[in-house]
Formats: C-alpha cells, structure tokens, sequence
C-alpha cells in the first residue's frame, strides 16, 4: 500500500509536468520537432555526431533538423514514457492490492488505457501533421490521466471530510463544475490546436464589436486539416474568430460558474480553504487569458495558462473528492 501510495503521488505529479511540457511543445511550435515517433529521426535520442545529422538528413529529407525543438519534443516523450511505466505499475500493484485500496481496481484498469490511447494519440499527432481534432483529443486525454490521478491520490492521501456534504443540490453543482471545466478545457485546447488565439487581440469586444462575423460550421468542422476547412481551402479569419469568440463566451460561463460555487462553499467548514485556493486561481486564469490577448501571446503567459488550466482541473476533482464518502 505504501508503495501504491507513493507511486500514485508521483504519477500525479508527473502528470502536471507532462500535461505542462505538451503546451510548451505545442506553443514553441516544436510539436513536429521530431519527424517520426516514437524515436526521432530514426534513433532514440536526438542525433547529435555529425554522422548522425547527416543519416538523419539522408533519412529525412523533406524535414530539415532543428535540434532545439527535437530536444523539446523527445524531453516531452520521455516524461510521458515514464509516466506510462508509473500507470502500469499502479495497475499492476492495483489489482494485486485490490481489496486494500480505496478506489475500485477498475479505475486503475481504465488509467492504463486511456495511457495506451494516449501513445497512440502522440503518435498520430506526428504522423497526421497537427490535424486539430488530434491535437485537442491528446490534450484531453492528458487532462482525463491528470484528472483520474489526483482522484486516487487525493482517495489515498487526502484529507476526506468526516462529514460528507448534505445538500443535494450544492452536490449536484459540485459535479457539474467539473463538466464545465472539461468543456472550457476542450474550447482552450481548440482554440490553440488551431492557432485562433490572436484570431481578435482586442478585450472585451472582439474587432471592435460585440458580435463579430464568424463561421462556426467550419470553425467546428471535426475532420480537416490544419489551416484548412472542410473542402481544403485556407481557413479564414471569421472562421478564427468564431473559435476565439466561442472560447471566450466559455471562460465567462466558467468564470460565473466556478465563482459562485466557490462563494458558496466558504459557508461550509470544512471545504473554506480550498473554496478560496479555486477563487484565487480562477481570477488568476481569467487574468492570464486577458493577458495572453493583450500582450499577443508571450511564451511564458500562454504556458502559464495552460497550466492554471491543470491547476483547476486538480481543484476541482479534488473538491469532489472531499464530497465522496471512501468505500468500505
């Protein structure tokens, strides 16, 4: 069980860095770093001799090296190949500790295949050249694995409540705030899979109006391209906006939705503190995003909001956690 414990808690941990390192990848326009998966150029290390560079060169010609986005892209693998050994080891010393642990072994099971889809979701972001509907379903899938490891984290390592949340309804919001987060999360990662985050740079109108033109069907058309629409023509700006437009209409649901639960769970005792760690971070987020269009996207701030993205993601499972009575 110990050992369970402390494997758990690094795998959560590393899940922040790994969810964290993709969005650096991604924004550091390193994400095709590596030409080829799960290698790059066909070694497993970047290559580095001169004969290495010039076979890699050979093998590749069509992809010149730049070996300071290889290094980020195969740093990015190697965090999450470790993380997929942690994930087997929890799944393997679940089921053999079935009856002790405090989640059901089944969830350790579906951990183990959503890292599996995982790798094959990396491996097709390569393969496919960025397709955004891939992009996007990686960064959720990297956002479930975070999700489900905090869940066993908080089960085994967590301070649970003695007294368990009786409002029904307060409850129900409870749940749900995870649901609008996810969705929130979905809108971000395809607003940025798509490159729509400067789609409009002013704050609050959007090209100086309220409502401006956009087109959403193939803004939101799944199957295509990078760049392109669905018959594969460039994309054009209103399609951009309509993304960007769209994402921001989410943060101010989400915004509205969080804040008032969290001003509401101040009244109960035993959940104050995390209700005002969620209202910090959530203006935090907000004021990263306004940022991120004011300031056009610097490194650091995009990066940044990613990861209060993950931060919220954490906050809220373990919210609900606190709320779920252990099973016995």
């Amino acid at each position: 069980m110990r050992v369970f414990d402390k494997l758990v808690l690094m795998a959560a941990l590393l899940a922040l860095c790994v969810v964290v390192l993709g969005a650096f990848v991604r924004l550091s326009d390193a994400g095709l770093g590596c030409p080829d998966w799960p290698g790059c150029y066909g070694s497993l290390s970047v290559p580095q001799s001169e004969s290495a560079i010039q076979h890699a060169q050979t093998a590749f010609p069509d992809k010149p090296m730049e070996t300071h986005k290889a290094w980020k892209e195969m740093i990015h693998r190697y965090f999450a190949g470790t993380l997929g050994l942690l994930v087997l080891a929890i799944f393997v010393l679940g089921w053999l500790a079935r009856r002790e642990i405090k989640v059901s072994a089944w969830l350790p099971t579906l951990l183990l295949v959503l890292i599996v889809f995982q790798a094959a979701l990396g491996m097709w972001t390569v393969t496919l050249l960025l397709k955004p509907a891939v992009v996007t379903a990686h960064l959720i899938g990297g956002m479930s694995t975070l999700a489900l490891l905090t869940w066993i984290a908080h089960r085994h390592l967590g301070m649970i409540p003695t007294r368990v949340m009786q409002s029904k309804s307060l409850r129900f919001w409870v749940h749900g705030a995870l649901v609008a987060l996810f969705v929130q999360i979905f809108l971000g990662g395809w607003t940025s899979t798509n490159y729509a985050a400067l789609a409009c740079t002013d704050f609050p109108t959007c090209h100086g109006v309220w409502f401006p033109e956009m087109d959403f069907s193939n803004a939101f058309h799944w199957i295509r391209e990078l760049g392109q629409d669905a018959t594969g023509k460039a994309l054009q700006l209103s399609a951009y906006t309509a993304i960007q437009w769209t994402h921001r209409v989410g943060a101010l649901v989400t915004f509205i939705y969080l804040g008032l639960l969290g001003l509401c769970l101040r009244n109960q005792p035993q959940l104050k503190q995390i209700a005002h760690f969620l209202l910090g971070l959530l203006v935090l987020q907000v004021g990263l995003g306004v940022a991120n269009l004011l300031l056009h996207l610097p490194l650091v701030l995009a990066v940044g909001h990613n990861m209060g993205a993950a931060l919220l993601l954490i906050t809220v499972v373990v919210l609900n956690s606190k709320i779920t009575e252990l099973k016995r």
